[in-house]
């Protein structure tokens, strides 16, 4: 049976820690700032982890 790839899109995406956990930044940063107060700004700059179910379902997905 050939090697599983890894998916790409997934590896720009996420970090894995030493723990094994995926670290990705979060959603609704990309543009339309002017109309985000400076604290929901803010608050987006910090990065967050991918939930435990998410993580069952997409932890095939990362081979490296």
């Amino acid at each position: 049976m050939p090697k599983m790839k890894t998916k790409s899109a997934l590896a720009k995406r996420v970090k894995k820690n030493g723990a094994g956990k995926l670290k990705r930044a979060k959603a609704y940063r990309s543009h339309l700032a002017q109309n985000k107060s400076t604290k929901q700004k803010r608050h987006l700059k910090k990065s967050t982890f991918i939930s435990d179910s998410d993580l069952k379902r997409l932890d095939g997905l990362l081979q490296n």
